[in-house]
């Protein structure tokens, strides 16, 4: 098992908002034919430890979702995606066991860089890392406790005055899984539909990075991204998975990506 770790804080460009990862050390372990990734586990890199999202496909391969952050090798404050520095594609991905489950395939951080973006709210909230799974690494798309996902939100739909639903699951709760679900609403929706700000019952917190949001139909719609300071204490900030995955199939050489559906969606509350 890995040990626990300490988190560090990360401040994203031109808001008050803590974007959520950790540091470890740990050495790589191979992966074996019982080896099952799905949302809601915690993944680590060399940069740090996140909460896997969703499962995704191209048609031909799978892969499972981070947040883009998660791989980030610049400073506490260089979270703009377009210009902070990031591992790179291949990087591997391991499991709270220490098996290598996959590899960096997608990075929205580096395909921006790569292609000059220069959209201000792209860069600041576009958000997303696929990880491509490793031969007998096997996926489980349904999210704990909430099923699903049903689909996908439409790109940049609003979620301000709706619920919502996550899994988080952060090392920092010492494997306690009581408060990984998490149900709450939306706040606000930046204008571009590039991210959305979200209060649940309790917020995200460093560790919970990267992990799943469903809307109230059960829906994928984004992943989250940062924790605000101000002027929304403990809000977090979700990035619009729509809009995400159109960014990643124009640009990201892996050809259309869609998320795969998981089971029977429950909703409802925490228990």
């Amino acid at each position: 098992m890995r040990p626990q770790i300490t988190a560090t804080p990360l401040f994203r460009s031109g808001i008050a908002a803590v974007a959520l990862a950790a540091l470890f050390l740990v050495t790589p372990g191979a992966a074996s034919a019982a080896t099952t990734v799905r949302p809601g586990d915690q993944l680590y890199s060399d940069a740090g430890q996140c909460t896997a999202n969703f499962v995704y496909t191209n048609g031909s391969a799978r892969f499972i979702g981070l947040a883009a952050h998660c791989f980030s090798t610049g400073g506490s404050t260089d979270t703009n995606g377009c210009d902070t520095a990031s591992l790179p594609l291949g990087a591997a991905v391991e499991n709270v066991d220490g098996t290598v489950i996959g590899s960096l395939a997608y990075s929205s951080w580096l395909t921006m860089q790569r292609a000059g973006e220069t959209d201000a709210e792209t860069c600041d909230y576009n958000d997303l890392a696929l990880v491509r799974l490793a031969s007998g690494v096997s996926a489980n798309p349904s999210v704990p406790r909430w099923g699903g996902p049903t689909g996908l939100t439409p790109a940049g739909a609003p979620e301000a005055g709706k619920q919502v639903y996550s899994y988080g699951n952060s090392s920092l709760r010492l494997g306690i899984t009581q408060l990984s679900p998490k149900t709450g609403y939306g706040v606000e929706d930046t204008p571009g539909g590039w991210s959305h700000t979200v209060y649940t019952a309790t917020p995200g917190i460093p560790g919970d990075s990267g992990s799943g949001f469903l809307d109230a139909q059960g829906r994928a719609f984004g992943t989250l991204s940062t924790v605000q300071i101000a002027p929304l204490v403990a809000a977090n900030g979700v990035g619009d998975l729509g809009r995400e995955l159109a960014y990643a199939s124009a640009r990201g050489g892996l050809g259309t990506i869609t998320v795969v559906t998981g089971g029977a969606f429950t909703g409802g509350l925490p228990v």
